[in-house]
């Protein structure tokens, strides 16, 4: 026996705001219908062991464009339509959170094509923790026979089902499938949605387009001091500040909303911190301070990636590699020497990683903006060339002096532990990416970071690079995104949605 939500049957649109109702529709039925089973599940006697009980499944809504030759569309778009005629398909999920990113897809997929959209229910089961919201929690009400007996129950979470082939290039499309619009499934959006929550300490509605990642208290300390400065302000472009724990002020003069005093600020803070300072249309800016180490920039980058935001840029500290450099000199990527190896099986490393020149120029021109150097000044203090980033934060220690060897062929003028992760995986999931770091040390040159040393240096110059990143966040954001997302992070065989 299997026990279903009511069936609706695919319809076809010719506007993207019914499409999206629609699959908001199939959404809000599926959904309602696990958690009312989970609530009668709790309140009945668990199954006992030899019986069966009855299933319960409930499916994602589905889209799907059946393009024909006919009218070709703008082949300069980097996104927005499908290379070939064809039928082409990909599951939705919490459409509450993702309305504004669907409505631009599927509205661009009826300019560039003369053909309808498909809304229906997929044969895509919803796992049930993924059924409930951010703040809804249902594992507390379970006894332990109910928990046992879960699984006959409910759908859970299948990791067949949330795999990165889309995006890593390598999906193949059995015969008669249909190919996909998106570089991510619903469950994979999903399982970092989930992930984000647990990792920030925040609800994912909470992040916005732009992100800036760092690897240090010191500069979250500076991120919130603007916050509260922000809000304090009436007159700021952005409208709240999010804390862990979505512990949310409002910007002053604004009136409070029902959820604002929900949040409540963690006992102690969660492995990735984030902090938001927002914007109705969520272009805001988002940092999280991922700690230290590759894996870590990896695992975070893969779950934000879903939250398909339009630039991320990494700032932190590194060692500097040429003697000409002083301690608090700049340094703007833009080529990377990949000796992290966390994402050698998902991005081979004969793929090269370029700078993209939209937010090369941003972060330029906001280092002069906030420096006030131009000219000859502003290149004694900012240089431009490689960034090698390891996994091996001892690297210097290595008595064979190999690392110094490949560091030297490669021209590279810094090295860190995180940023080349960071703009690989922008690379990977085509989000504009950038990288500005500032010398900490030059252990190659005798300057090891010590604690006077490495105190001075923090209070001279955290507050002006996390304002450097700030600035260039907003450049960017006053720039337009489509100018952002351009050709260059497509590939000849890419999926429709941004």
């Amino acid at each position: 026996m299997l026990s279903l939500p009511p069936f609706i049957a695919p319809a076809s649109f010719h506007q993207a705001d019914a499409a999206l109702a629609q699959a908001r529709h199939i959404y809000d039925e599926a959904t309602a219908h696990l958690r009312h089973a989970l609530h009668q599940y709790v309140q009945q006697p668990a199954p006992a062991p030899g019986e069966t009980p009855p299933r319960v499944r409930a499916h994602y809504p589905f889209v799907r464009l059946i393009a024909t030759q006919g009218r070709q569309p703008d082949t300069r778009l980097a996104y927005g339509f499908v290379s070939h005629a064809g039928q082409y398909e990909t599951t939705l999920t919490r459409p509450a959170l993702f309305g504004p990113y669907y409505l631009e897809q599927l509205r661009l997929l009826l300019a560039n094509h003369a053909a309808t959209l498909e809304v229906g229910i997929s044969r895509q089961p919803i796992a049930l923790p993924f059924g409930f919201g951010d703040d809804e929690h249902f594992e507390g009400a379970l006894s332990a026979a109910h928990r046992q007996r879960l699984a006959d129950v409910f759908d859970l979470p299948d990791l067949a089902a949330m795999h990165d082939s889309i995006a890593n290039g390598t999906h193949r499309t059995p015969p008669g499938a249909p190919e996909p619009l998106a570089l991510f499934t619903a469950p994979r959006v999903d399982y970092s949605l989930h992930r984000l929550r647990h990792y920030t300490g925040t609800s994912p509605e909470h992040f916005q387009n732009f992100v800036l990642f760092t690897n240090y208290q010191f500069y979250v300390d500076e991120f919130i001091a603007l916050g509260q400065a922000e809000m304090a302000n009436p007159a700021s472009g952005y409208s709240a500040f999010v804390q862990p724990g979505n512990a949310l002020t409002r910007r002053a003069g604004l009136p409070p909303l029902p959820d604002d005093e929900a949040g409540t600020p963690p006992p102690r803070l969660p492995q990735m911190p984030a902090y938001h300072l927002t914007r109705d249309d969520r272009s805001g800016i988002t940092l999280v301070n991922i700690g230290v180490g590759p894996s870590n920039a990896k695992t975070i980058t893969d779950h934000i990636a879903v939250l398909r935001p339009h630039a991320w840029i990494m700032l932190g500290h590194c060692a500097g590699l040429r003697n000409s450099q002083q301690l608090g000199d700049y340094v703007l990527a833009h080529g990377y020497v990949r000796e992290d190896h966390v994402l050698d099986e998902d991005l081979p490393l004969w793929i090269p990683v370029p700078a993209l020149a939209e937010v090369q120029v941003a972060l330029q021109e906001a280092v002069a903006d906030v420096t006030r150097l131009q000219g000859a000044e502003l290149k004694r203090v900012l240089r431009t060339g490689t960034v090698a980033t390891t996994d091996n934060r001892n690297w210097e220690l290595l008595g064979d002096h190999a690392p110094q060897r490949r560091f030297s062929q490669s021209r590279a003028i810094a090295l860190d532990m995180e940023s080349a992760t960071i703009a690989a995986n922008g690379f990977r999931f085509r989000v504009p990416y950038g990288t500005l770091l500032c010398v900490s040390d030059k252990p190659l040159h005798g300057e090891i970071k010590l604690p006077g040393m490495a105190n001075h240096f923090y209070r001279e110059r955290v507050g002006q690079h996390l304002l450097i990143g700030v600035r260039a966040l907003e450049r960017l954001r006053a720039n337009g995104a489509e100018r952002l997302h351009s050709r260059k992070l497509r590939s000849f065989a890419e999926v429709a949605f941004q």
